[in-house]
C-alpha cells in the first residue's frame, strides 16, 4: 500500500526567501545599488491582500499620535515600556505609566495573523516626519540621555517602525525623502561615535546592513522622484565615501547628470574614490582634510585600512638601515598627533628610535593582533571637524 510523502513543512520565512543561519548580518558594501528598494525585506504581506490591485491596497494611517493608543495601552499592560517613555513621576512604579508625548510605536516584527494595516495604528507620513525629528530634537540631540549606546538603541528601533509604517504605506515624496535623509545622517553619525564599543551594545554590521538598505531607498527616491532635491549633492558624495572602492557605487556616480556630477561633494568625493583604488593612501588623507564633519564620519571606517597601507608601503620603500624618516612628518601625513604616530608604529612592529625618527623595515612589519588596533584612538581627524557641531545640525543637515 503506497503511502502518500507528506510535503515538507515550509516556515514563513523560507517562503520569503530568508537567509539562513547568520546570512542575513553579512556586509555587502554594494547592496544599497541593487535594483529595487529594501521596501519588499520588511513589507508585510497584507498590505495588497489578494484580490485587489491599484491604489484601493494601500491603506493609509489616520494615527495622530507617535504610538498607537492600543499599543501604549498593552505595553503598558505588559511593563514594556522604555524609560524614555514613561510618564515623570512613575518611572519607579511597580508598573509604569506611559507618556503619550514620549511614546514611540515600537517595531515588530511581521507575524501571522497579525494585521499590519489597521488604519488606526498607522501614521501617516506628516506625523512620520515629526516622530523623527522628536527622535532627533528630544533624544538623540538631548545632554542629558546617558549613556548614548541606549539612546542608539533606542532610536535605531523607533525608526524601524517608521520605515516599517512608511513601507506598508508605500509613501513617497518630499516627505518620505526628508525621513531618509536624517535616517542617514543619524546612521553615519553613529558609526563614527559608536565605534569600538562592545557587540553587546553596537553591532556595526547590523548598523552597516541598515544603512545600506535606507541609501538605496533614498537614492531610488532621487533617481525617480520629478521634484527638485536641494540635499542629492550631499548624499550622492556620503553614499560614495561610505562605500570607497565599490565598482557599482563609483558605476552609479559616473551615470549621474554631468550637472550634478561635477558638483564640489561629488568631484571631491570621486577623488578620494580614485585615490582609495589607486591604493594612494598619503593622497586619500590629504583629501580627506578637505571633507566636513559628516563626510569624514562616512569615511572614517577606511581609515584604519588605509594608515596600514601607508605604513606598508614605507615599509618597503624606505626598508634600510641608514634610512630614518622624520615622526613630525609621518604624523602629519597620517593626520595623527606624533604621539598616537609613535603608537601606531609600534602595533605595525615599525621602530621609531630615541631621536623620533621612523626606522622603516619590510621585515619589521607586521599585522596587529585581533583586537589590539583600537581605532577609536585614531578618530583625530574627525573630531577635530565636529567643533562646536550639535549633534542636532549634523542630523536635520544644518551643520
Amino acid at each position: 500500500m503506497n503511502r502518500r510523502r507528506a510535503g515538507r513543512r515550509i516556515s514563513h520565512s523560507q517562503r520569503r526567501g530568508a537567509p539562513s543561519g547568520g546570512q542575513w548580518r553579512q556586509i555587502n558594501k554594494d547592496q544599497w545599488q541593487d535594483e529595487g528598494t529594501p521596501q519588499v525585506r520588511e513589507v508585510v504581506g497584507e498590505a495588497q491582500r489578494p484580490g485587489q490591485h491599484g491604489r484601493e491596497a494601500v491603506p493609509r494611517g489616520t494615527c495622530q499620535t507617535m504610538c498607537p493608543a492600543r499599543e501604549l495601552r498593552n505595553r503598558e499592560a505588559q511593563n514594556r515600556l522604555h524609560r524614555l517613555e514613561m510618564l515623570p513621576g512613575t518611572d519607579r512604579d511597580r508598573r509604569p505609566r506611559g507618556d503619550p508625548l514620549r511614546a514611540v510605536k515600537e517595531y515588530s516584527r511581521p507575524a501571522a495573523g497579525k494585521d499590519s494595516t489597521n488604519p488606526a495604528e498607522l501614521r501617516p507620513p506628516a506625523v512620520l516626519l515629526k516622530t523623527v525629528c522628536y527622535l532627533i530634537d528630544e533624544i538623540t540631540a538631548s545632554s542629558h540621555q546617558h549613556p548614548w549606546t541606549e539612546v542608539y538603541s533606542f532610536v535605531f528601533d523607533r525608526l524601524r517602525s517608521v520605515k516599517q509604517d512608511m513601507i506598508i504605506q508605500r509613501v513617497s515624496g518630499s516627505d518620505c525623502v526628508a525621513i531618509l535623509e536624517r535616517t542617514v545622517r543619524f546612521l553615519i553619525y553613529a558609526s563614527y561615535r559608536l565605534c569600538g564599543e562592545p557587540l553587546r551594545l553596537y553591532d556595526p554590521r547590523i548598523n552597516d546592513t541598515h544603512l545600506q538598505e535606507y541609501l538605496s531607498w533614498l537614492l531610488g527616491c532621487y533617481a525617480t522622484g520629478s521634484e527638485p532635491h536641494p540635499n542629492q549633492e550631499e548624499f550622492q558624495a556620503l553614499a560614495l565615501l561610505y562605500n570607497l572602492g565599490s565598482v557599482r557605487a563609483t558605476q552609479h556616480i559616473l551615470e549621474l547628470p554631468e550637472r550634478l556630477r561635477s558638483a564640489p561633494a561629488i568631484t571631491l568625493a570621486l577623488s578620494i574614490n580614485q585615490a582609495f583604488l589607486e591604493r594612494n593612501p598619503v593622497r586619500l588623507l590629504r583629501l580627506a582634510g578637505r571633507l566636513n564633519f559628516l563626510q569624514t564620519c562616512a569615511l572614517h571606517r577606511h581609515l584604519a585600512a588605509c594608515r596600514r597601507d601607508l605604513l606598508l608601503i614605507y615599509s618597503h620603500g624606505f626598508s634600510s638601515r641608514n634610512c630614518c624618516f622624520p615622526l613630525e612628518r609621518l604624523s602629519q601625513l597620517l593626520s595623527l598627533d606624533t604621539l598616537l604616530t609613535a603608537q601606531l608604529c609600534q602595533t605595525y612592529g615599525v621602530e621609531v628610535n630615541q631621536d623620533k625618527q621612523v626606522v622603516f623595515s619590510k621585515a619589521a612589519f607586521s599585522e596587529p593582533e585581533q583586537g589590539k588596533l583600537h581605532c577609536k584612538l585614531y578618530h583625530s581627524i574627525v573630531s577635530e571637524k565636529q567643533k562646536d557641531l550639535t549633534v542636532q545640525s549634523i542630523i536635520h543637515g544644518c551643520a
